[in-house]
């Protein structure tokens, strides 16, 4: 598919979905969903940067005005309501991310007196860490596009407020973690294992803040201390996942460090390195292929398309290093890597045009999960705007 024609059919997609989740006036009552939200303003302010249409960035900016009325308050039907920050509403207006953002669950979240019901929680409302730098991202990107700073800032209270709620000291040691999901005020652990990635993409979200260049930014707003206790977190641990959103995942924060690296961001590539290599396993293993052959409707579209953007974010790795053959000069390994890695690539072809074809959008379980899929695969036609800082 010709680039133009990738162009066309995602924005075709994007103005179906905010039609669908009540973005344009007139609509359906609105649907907020905040991991589906980051990736929609990407794609508004990827879509704007392309055709040049400005309606396009006003549906990024009106999707981030809606996630945080919607998703920075109280659901409704809760016993509390207004901002989840507990401002008034004059500053919830001028904080919206101050306590963190909810997930935009169906069900409410569980209580503290509440058991755990594994299969349940995934239902239910309250934070997830890695949902919020999602968010954070796509604020950033938004500064990046309109000069606006203040979108940045309220990127660096939410991570801010993030790492005071997820952070924590194991008791008896000195040992720092994160919790996986916490309740909907960040006042307790919803669940306390710790994301696989969490901390990486903690790190490397926190520091693409950090890096903008914003004269009037206030200094209690500086991660600093966060950046150097995520970094402490990821010292030692192992990234590799078989899981193909986290192969995604891991190629998409490869791209993202090169560029930060390549600006003078990050020192050193040996992030990178470490990124790139554990990302091999993952898609080396025996019989890697073998979803592609199960019928739609055992299949989950929107994990899948996480990995064609990932893909796609390492082919702008391959540029931007040739562009830049002097920085990366000094680590011969991740040209090794790269090459190793390269023979992946027609792999998301064939996730994108699997998931192109309408026959296999007709199924229970891409209907079930309609608006992320739509929003992802959106991405994979069209990669920029989520991929380029």
């Amino acid at each position: 598919m010709e680039r133009e024609q990738r162009i066309a059919v995602a924005s075709e997609i994007m103005e179906l979905f905010a039609e669908l989740t009540g973005l344009v006036p007139g609509g359906v009552s609105p649907r907020r969903y905040l991991w589906t939200d980051a990736y929609g303003v990407c794609n508004f302010l990827g879509l704007y940067r392309e055709t040049g249409d400005v309606a396009y960035r006003d549906l990024a900016l009106r999707l981030v005005d809606d996630v945080h009325h919607t998703l920075g308050r109280h659901r409704k039907g809760d016993a509390r309501q207004g901002w989840i920050s507990g401002l008034d509403e004059d500053g919830g207006e001028d904080h919206p991310t101050a306590r963190g953002l909810r997930i935009g669950k169906k069900l409410g979240e569980r209580g503290p007196d509440e058991p755990l019901d594994e299969n349940g929680e995934w239902d239910r409302d309250g934070q997830y860490f890695h949902y919020l730098t999602k968010w954070m991202h796509a604020l950033n990107l938004v500064s990046r596009s309109t000069g606006d700073f203040t979108y940045n800032r309220w990127a660096m209270e939410l991570a801010k407020a993030a790492h005071r709620g997820f952070v924590y000291t194991v008791p008896g040691t000195r040992t720092r973690r994160m919790f996986w999901k916490m309740s909907t005020d960040l006042s307790y652990p919803l669940v306390s294992s710790m994301g696989h990635h969490d901390p990486l993409d903690g790190l490397i979200t926190f520091i693409q803040l950090e890096a903008m260049e914003d004269p009037d930014r206030p200094e209690h707003l500086g991660l600093a201390a966060e950046i150097d206790d995520l970094a402490c977190i990821c010292e030692g641990r192992e990234w590799q996942t078989d899981d193909l959103l986290g192969l995604g995942g891991l190629l998409v924060d490869a791209f993202r460090v090169a560029q930060l690296f390549a600006k003078g961001d990050i020192e050193g590539s040996d992030t990178l390195r470490v990124i790139l290599d554990a990302s091999l396993p993952g898609l080396k293993y025996p019989d890697r292929e073998n979803f592609l052959h199960a019928p739609a409707r055992f299949r989950l579209a929107f994990r899948e398309l996480g990995l064609s953007i990932g893909f796609h974010a390492l082919e702008r790795l391959e540029v931007l290093i040739e562009q830049n053959r002097e920085a990366f000069a000094e680590d011969r390994d991740i040209g090794i890597l790269m090459k190793t890695l390269w023979k992946y690539l027609p792999l998301g072809g064939k996730i994108e045009t699997f998931w192109l074809d309408a026959v296999n959008q007709k199924t229970d379980v891409w209907k079930e999960h309609r608006d992320i899929n739509m929003v992802m695969l959106a991405t994979s036609l069209a990669p920029d705007g989520f991929l380029t800082l």
